[in-house]
């Protein structure tokens, strides 16, 4: 039976990498460890348990573990029940291997062996022996309770796990395994279970998310309807969608329940030119894919959009890539998620001999960003002036903590700034008005401040921020769920 008291009382840190998926995975970490007496802890310096959460999707992730890893050995050698691992997709990419390469991890274990955790790090602690797991377990049910510590006002739920469609240029199918879906009983289950616990708005996860298929037959535009439908959440987002399974029911059912499901699609591209997309395997072509985003704009007027793209794929040519610089000009995404191609592990692209040069890359990369800026502030005008309900999510966070300003998100998944927030908004959806917008950020007021006032006195009196808000720019990042 394993010691409930392995971590006595000392404290944890998770580093994480990567996409949303990951993020989740480290949420799902902590909640397993603090079963067993591990305390999350905000600094390395603090913990006596140390996990990377890798990512391998973007060369400089992997070598990330590395670099990272190393900075712990003074602290190894200074405390002696110090326990270093890497899990995430470096994990399962690399197994033990890893351990090899960087002497100063105690253990490694893949993205099917997060519910292990508790038990690998034991093994740790009972021996001189260091441990390594990294099997995909995909005989075996998919099924995983949400595990979220503090949900507060918005949560991820992951719906599903792998992928299958191989595109030449991604490791996700080698680091997540094939595809497998949660049932549709127990995803209900864990969303009215959130609800009770005061989740007002819920992501549902997955590599492709639109290719859900429960074993009960339910496809994802179903499991769209049954959480609208049969729960009490209050908004609905989802990523990431494949363009190739994205289809006119879909459309619909988002329509249908439009007063639950966001006005947001993340639809990744990848690229602009049919013959780029044929060599990157993505089963579609530039027409379809412009016909599917005229579907979705058609069934869904005012939707956002936003997608993933891929610079410098082995053999594009200026021409090729001119193409995507036309694609975004075309559909006006308000954001893209934009990156050079870089080789990865495992994958057939990484084998093409065509390879384009670095420099150049860079200099496309840095014209579709520049074409997108422009794009993304003209399209932030529409915003000026306009009323937008607010999911209040509390005081401002990032580069705008302990400014005075408070946050919340349109169902575009804008962020809205403003003063005057009040602890009992949070999780409340009120009506802003959009005093000053920027492509993902928007500075607002509240547009019925008589009912404010008489709701929440005070809170519409005049304010001084510490500073004006940052206007945060599209990020030059990963995509939304590794590259799908």
């Amino acid at each position: 039976m394993l010691n409930q008291n392995i971590g006595q009382g000392e404290g944890v840190y998770i580093s994480t990498y990567g996409c949303q998926m990951n993020v989740n995975d480290t949420e799902r970490m902590l909640s397993l460890l603090e079963m067993v007496n591990f305390v999350p802890v905000d600094s390395p310096e603090k913990a006596s348990l140390i996990i990377i959460n890798s990512c391998s999707v973007r060369e400089k992730p992997v070598h990330k573990v590395h670099s990272e890893a190393g900075k712990y050995r003074q602290m190894k050698e200074k405390n002696p029940r110090l326990r270093i691992g890497v899990g995430g997709c470096v994990a399962q990419q690399e197994k033990a291997k890893l351990l090899k390469d960087v002497p100063v991890l105690d253990f490694v274990f893949g993205t099917d062996a997060i519910d292990q955790l508790p038990e690998l790090v034991a093994k740790t602690y009972e021996g001189t022996e260091k441990v390594v797991s990294a099997r995909f377990e995909n005989e075996k049910p998919y099924s995983v309770e949400t595990l979220v510590r503090n949900p507060g006002v918005s949560t991820f739920v992951n719906i599903a796990k792998g992928c299958d469609n191989f595109c030449t240029f991604c490791v996700v199918p080698f680091t997540r395994g094939r595809e497998r879906s949660r049932t549709l009983k127990e995803l209900i289950s864990d969303i009215n279970a959130l609800t009770a616990r005061g989740v007002k708005e819920v992501t549902l996860l997955g590599q492709n998310v639109n290719s859900y298929e429960s074993e009960c037959g339910a496809d994802f535009a179903t499991l769209l309807e049954t959480v609208a439908r049969d729960t009490s959440i209050e908004r609905i987002r989802y990523t990431t969608s494949h363009p190739k399974d994205f289809d006119q029911r879909l459309v619909d059912i988002s329509a249908k329940y439009r007063s639950k499901i966001c006005d947001y699609i993340h639809l990744p591209a990848q690229s602009g030119n049919t013959e780029v997309l044929a060599r990157m395997n993505r089963g579609y072509s530039r027409e379809e894919y412009l016909a599917k985003v005229k579907m979705i704009r058609d069934g869904i007027p005012g939707v956002i959009l936003t997608t993933d793209l891929i610079v410098g794929f082995p053999g594009e040519t200026e021409e090729q890539f001119m193409d995507t610089l036309s694609l975004i000009k075309e559909v006006r995404y308000d954001n893209i998620y934009a990156f050079k191609y870089s080789p990865r592990p495992f994958t057939k692209a990484a084998k093409f001999e065509d390879q384009v040069p670095e420099d150049e890359k860079q200099r496309r990369l840095a014209l579709l960003l520049e074409t997108q800026r422009e794009i993304a502030f003209e399209l932030a005008k529409d915003y000026d002036g306009g009323t937008y309900d607010v999911l209040i999510e509390g005081e401002a966070t990032g580069n705008n903590a302990n400014s005075g300003l408070w946050q919340g998100r349109t169902t575009h998944n804008k962020i809205v700034y403003f003063l005057g927030g009040r602890t009992e908004m949070i999780g409340q959806t009120i009506p802003f008005k959009i005093l000053k917008s920027f492509p993902n950020v928007l500075r607002g007021d509240f547009a019925d401040k008589e009912a404010i006032e008489a709701k929440y006195p005070g809170a519409t009196a005049p304010i001084v921020p510490r500073h004006d808000f940052v206007a945060v720019q599209a990020p030059e990042a990963e995509s939304k769920l590794a590259l799908n």
